[in-house]
């Protein structure tokens, strides 16, 4: 059986998925990062931000580094959204 076969009966979740959109946090109708961004109001882009430097900081130590970069990307990208919508 192909990896991609079995990914299908496991439901495993692909690695683009477990960054962007982990279903961990996507149980209910408010997505976390929605629900994080209205709780923090004006101290949501530094949130933002920890979260780039946590996952630049820590991506050498792990095993699942790529991982940690695309999270990095992410909450960069998100950051980027913030400003670019003000």
């Amino acid at each position: 059986m192909d990896e991609k076969k079995l990914d299908e009966i496991l439901k495993v979740p692909s690695l683009k998925d477990m960054v962007s959109q982990p279903p961990h946090y996507n149980n209910g109708s408010v997505e976390c990062i929605d629900y994080i961004r209205q709780q923090l109001g004006p101290h949501y882009p530094g949130y933002l931000e920890g979260n780039v430097i946590k996952y630049v900081h820590r991506y050498k130590l792990k095993n699942s580094n790529i991982e940690d970069l695309r999270k990095a990307r992410w909450y960069l990208s998100k950051l980027i959204e913030y400003y670019e919508d003000l």
